[in-house]
């Protein structure tokens, strides 16, 4: 039994805090070991002018916390997982992945049917962008920054008619408003590992180890493990508009991918079996691979 309280880094955002305080309570309650939050400030939290994709850069979300965890200053780090690079770091590993929330996409500001051609939709991520060309090339896609209350208020000020947002944020943030549209997984496929997060640790740390274990969902780790196979051999991370979304049913994994054929226009692929990460690594070769139709 550890004899003190665990200090857990996250970023300080709304949402970070409360994805991080939901997961010290869990783990609390699974081990009784007390679970405080240490606010760390990352390079992507003071850069809010500039596209993700122009800034650039591993770990623009993450290096921070890594740095602290890495000195001793925290014991262990929450990331939203699609923020993490999926290089590994030395010293460092991911303890749990905890059960996933929804991964899809939201429309907020209406659906499909209520955008009027050239409508103004707002989004900071190329893959989104990509995907919601390929559906309404009509759509004016403007660039969108800001943690999720500073974009709902951005789409509630009139600057945009909707903008798309994950639907995990909204729902661990308890957000209700009836302008929320679930994007399907055929509209809009999500990036790899959105709705997940990850509790990073020292691999030198046993104590800790441990007890983050308890955290884990196996379901999770296996789908979400596919789809960061996929990403680490395709490359490119958020500077590339692909996609990739693993389900598990009766222990037989699906992976989708969605991205840019050689000429720049959008192929989905799917594969099924048991082998998450050699699915990942042949479908990041199918995708590189894709000639123009």
């Amino acid at each position: 039994m550890m004899n003190r309280e665990l200090i857990l880094g996250t970023r300080g955002s709304a949402l970070a805090l409360t994805q991080s305080q939901q997961v010290a309570d869990k783990l609390t309650g699974l081990t009784g070991v007390p679970v405080k939050l240490k606010i760390i400030q990352t390079r992507g939290d003071r850069i809010q002018n500039q596209a993700l994709s122009k800034v650039g850069g591993k770990g623009l979300f993450t290096a921070e916390l890594e740095t602290g965890l890495r000195d001793g200053h925290i014991d262990l780090a929450v990331h939203s997982l699609k923020d993490l690079p999926t290089e590994d770091v030395d010293g460092l590993a991911i303890g749990a992945f905890p059960e996933r929330e929804d991964s899809r996409d939201a429309l907020v500001g209406g659906n499909w049917a209520s955008l009027d051609e050239g409508a103004r939709v707002g989004t900071g991520s190329l893959r989104r962008g990509f995907q919601l060309r390929s559906l309404r090339p009509d759509l004016e896609i403007v660039d969108i920054r800001g943690n999720v209350d500073t974009r709902l208020a951005k789409l509630d000020d009139g600057q945009f008619d909707a903008i798309v947002l994950a639907m995990a944020g909204l729902k661990r943030l308890g957000v209700q408003r009836d302008d929320v549209t679930a994007l399907k997984l055929d509209q809009m496929l999500p990036a790899v590992g959105q709705g997940a997060l990850a509790v990073q640790i020292r691999r030198d740390d046993p104590a800790v180890t441990g007890l983050v274990r308890q955290l884990d969902h196996a379901p999770t780790r296996r789908c979400v493990e596919a789809e960061r196979s996929f990403l680490k051999n395709y490359g490119g991370g958020c500077n590339v508009p692909v996609a990739c979304h693993a389900t598990l049913r009766n222990q037989e994994l699906r992976l989708v991918v969605v991205g840019p054929d050689n000429v720049g226009r959008l192929v989905r692929l799917q594969c099924d079996g048991p082998d998450g990460v050699g699915m990942g690594r042949e479908m990041a070769k199918r995708l590189q691979d894709s000639p123009s139709q």
